[in-house]
C-alpha cells in the first residue's frame, strides 16, 4: 500500500519513502545549520543554539529544500545545555537517516559536533553528568512496563535567528513533553516545524500541517506502548 503524499516535493523526511514507493528519482544532500536564535518564552527572554539540517535535492528533476530543527541548546537552565542538545539532535538525525536509507534514498550521514558550534560560540567548562534523554527513550522504557504519563504542551514561540548577514525573525512550532514516572517528573522538548513570521499568512498552514504529521507519527509510538497515558494535542493553522 502505497503511503500518502501531502506535497508536490518532500516536506518530512517520511515523505521520502513515499516518494520512492511512486518510483521517483529522489536524491537528497544535508548541510547543517547552526545559529544563535534569541527567543521569548513565557515572558522570558534567552539566547539559544538552534541546530537544524536543511534537506536539499530533487524527485524527477524537480528541486525541492526544507530545513528540520533537531535541537535547541543554551548555558542556562531554560533549554538543554549545548552539549546535551548535539548529542539529542545527532540521536534524531541518525534516525532519520535510518528511515531515508530504509526508504532506498542514498545520502552522505554527517552528524552534528561540538565543533561545529564552537566556530561560533566559546565552550564552557563541563561539569559531567549523563545525557538527557529523549522521548523516543521514555517511549522504549514504557514498552517495557513501565508506567508513564505524558502532558503534551503545544507552543508558537517566536525567535530572532542570527545569520551572517541579517537577523531572520522565525515562528518555532515547538512541544514540551512533561513526563511523569516513577515518582518523578522529566521534561523533554521537540520542535516540529518552523516559519520566516513575515510570511505568516501563507506558511503557517502548511507547517502546521507538517508539525502535526509528526506529532500523529509520534503518537502512534506512543500507542504501541500501553503503559504511556496522554491526551493527543495538535496544532491549530488558524493565525
Amino acid at each position: 500500500m502505497e503511503q500518502a503524499i501531502l506535497h508536490q516535493t518532500p516536506m518530512r523526511i517520511s515523505d521520502f519513502a513515499a516518494f520512492k514507493e511512486r518510483g521517483s528519482n529522489v536524491t537528497c544532500q544535508p548541510a547543517f545549520e547552526i545559529h544563535p536564535v534569541d527567543f521569548v518564552h513565557r515572558d522570558k527572554r534567552f539566547q539559544a543554539v538552534i541546530f537544524s539540517c536543511r534537506f536539499s535535492g530533487t524527485v524527477d528533476g524537480r528541486e525541492y529544500t526544507f530545513r528540520k530543527c533537531y535541537a535547541r541548546g543554551c548555558r542556562h537552565n531554560l533549554c538543554p545545555h549545548v552539549s546535551q542538545a548535539v548529542m539529542t539532535a545527532n540521536r534524531y538525525l541518525q534516525r532519520d537517516y535510518r528511515t531515508l536509507k530504509e526508504a532506498g534514498v542514498r545520502v552522505e550521514e554527517k552528524l552534528f559536533t561540538l565543533e561545529d558550534m564552537l566556530v561560533k560560540f566559546r565552550e564552557e567548562e563541563e561539569e559531567g553528568g549523563t545525557g538527557m534523554l529523549t522521548v523516543d527513550d521514555y517511549v522504549k522504557v514504557a514498552r517495557e512496563g513501565t508506567p508513564m504519563k505524558m502532558d503534551i504542551q503545544l507552543e508558537d514561540v517566536p525567535a530572532v535567528e542570527h545569520l551572517e548577514y541579517k537577523k531572520n525573525h522565525q515562528v518555532f512550532l515547538m512541544g514540551d513533553f512533561i513526563i511523569d514516572s516513577q515518582g518523578k517528573t522529566h521534561t523533554c522538548q521537540r520542535c516540529f516545524a518552523c516559519y520566516p513570521a513575515d510570511r505568516e499568512a501563507d506558511e503557517r498552514p502548511r507547517q502546521v500541517r507538517v508539525a502535526n504529521a509528526r506529532l500523529e507519527r509520534l503518537y502512534q509510538d506512543f500507542d504501541q506502548a500501553p503503559s504511556v497515558r496522554y491526551e493527543k494535542r495538535f496544532f491549530s493553522e488558524a493565525i
